[in-house]
């Protein structure tokens, strides 16, 4: 889950030209990749809110239809993430499909260092977060939902973000998605290195760096993304990562991009009629508006520059709010059942109580761990 601006915040921006920078910002909708991050990440805590007892379990019976829509359809946002992450990992490492690209075999152990460690920085305070909450949580009730104390194998491949390569139950909702985005990083980062050297002009490599990335996304959307036991890997979620990519490249075009986005609206479709899947459909609508959509001038007026601010707000500490939420949800409902094991209200004022309560932990570790 990057959780930056074009280029992002904290990526390897120093690979790019000062001017091409420049260059590259304005055509990247900031606007809409902050409003997808924003409410990604706050359906995702509502998912869990809905799926981790016991204070929806209590609950449940207060809204019924929409806790169950919560639980059934919210996981689905992850997609926005992954298309998110492809368009913002493409802006700082190969922000046009014919670029050369800056970065060489030399450099890839340090740049994939640099990519661990800005996302280690809160995952690894979430992981320690969330084993003193599972701790604190066993000591109060007794739930399913309650993680077992972890083993030191299990720890280890945590911290190598392998647990679920390794076949280890996940310590917390959300970090398999870290994993991931991990691997799809490295992915697109040895293709550029790997592309960088084609022989050619600028339009012959754009060609055939496309080529790769479609290539890639229509496996992935007819083959592998068909296959669950794929799940851990990054060929299972590269169709929606590259769908990014692509939106990417198609929205820093000089000449028009329309059709260049009907040809990816073609790919989704493909995808779609050989097996729908709605997660495919809300991540192809993702990459489509993120190929057109202009930024809304309605948001840059006095009246609407409160609510740019808060979904800005959002956006900046969706990642820590989406690691910190479950430990949260966990301290939270193992507190609320104890003390108030049957009563409807209090469970449904402990849901509201740590949603409230993720986005001030998830604050506090972005100012703790973002670099100033």
């Amino acid at each position: 889950m990057s959780d930056a601006a074009a280029p992002p915040r904290g990526a390897p921006a120093d690979f790019i030209p000062a001017a091409l920078q420049r260059a590259l910002v304005a055509p990247v909708p900031s606007t809409w990749i902050d409003l997808a991050k924003a409410l990604a990440s706050q359906l995702i805590v509502w998912h869990h809110l809905s799926l981790y007892g016991p204070m929806c379990d209590v609950a449940r019976s207060l809204a019924p239809t929409t806790l169950a829509l919560l639980n059934e359809h919210a996981r689905l946002v992850v997609q926005v993430f992954l298309v998110v992450g492809g368009f913002l990992a493409a802006s700082s490492l190969w922000p046009t499909p014919g670029a050369r690209s800056r970065v060489g075999w030399r450099d890839v152990p340090a740049q994939l260092w640099r990519r661990y460690q800005r996302l280690a920085r809160p995952y690894l305070l979430a992981m320690l977060a969330v084993i003193v909450a599972a701790w604190v949580a066993r000591a109060l009730i007794d739930h399913p939902t309650i993680p077992a104390a972890p083993e030191p194998g299990q720890l280890a491949a945590h911290i190598l973000l392998l647990q679920d390569v390794m076949g280890f139950d996940s310590l917390s909702a959300g970090f398999w998605y870290v994993a991931v985005d991990f691997q799809l990083y490295a992915l697109l980062l040895l293709l550029a290195v790997a592309l960088r050297g084609l022989p050619g002009d600028t339009a012959q490599r754009a060609s055939a760096a496309t080529a790769v990335i479609v290539a890639l996304v229509l496996l992935s959307l007819l083959w592998w993304n068909l296959d669950s036991s794929l799940d851990a890997y990054a060929p299972y979620f590269i169709g929606s990562y590259g769908l990014g990519v692509l939106a990417r490249w198609i929205r820093g075009r000089r000449g028009g991009p329309e059709t260049a986005t009907l040809g990816l609206a073609l790919l989704i479709g493909i995808a779609l009629i050989v097996e729908w899947r709605s997660r495919i459909a809300l991540a192809g609508g993702t990459a489509l508006l993120l190929c057109l959509a202009p930024e809304p001038a309605a948001l840059k007026r006095a009246p609407a520059k409160l609510g740019r601010a808060v979904i800005g707000y959002l956006s900046r500490v969706s990642y820590p709010v989406f690691l910190l939420h479950y430990p949260v949800i966990l301290v939270t409902g193992a507190v609320v059942g104890n003390l108030w094991p049957e009563s409807v209200g209090m469970n449904a004022l402990g849901m509201l109580a740590a949603w409230v309560l993720s986005l001030v932990a998830g604050s506090a570790m972005h100012r703790a761990v973002e670099p100033r």
